[in-house]
């Protein structure tokens, strides 16, 4: 037997979630069933924030960023293993 929910969400989440969906090829009521069926089962609900870097590692990203954009510090493509560890071994 199938029912309704009616919930109050952010029109824009909705819609975001409705295409996200679709382009799974799926209706947004088998994302929610299925969300719904793993709270049922697992008994808790997990709430998760973006992971940030420190400071340290936040500074080394910028810098690859940076060299990546000005094309520096760049190596490979490979064509075998071997062609790569030679390069590694020369630094």
């Amino acid at each position: 037997m199938k029912t309704m929910l009616n919930i109050k969400m952010d029109k824009k989440i909705k819609e975001e979630a409705q295409k996200t969906a679709k382009v799974l090829g799926l209706p947004l009521s088998v994302i929610v069933n299925r969300y719904l069926k793993e709270f049922i089962y697992e008994r808790r609900v997990e709430f998760s924030e973006a992971l940030l870097p420190n400071a340290k590692t936040q500074k080394l990203l910028e810098r690859v960023e940076k060299d990546i954009k000005d094309n520096k510090n760049i190596a490979g493509p490979f064509a075998t293993p071997m062609e790569m560890d030679t390069y590694l071994d020369s630094l």
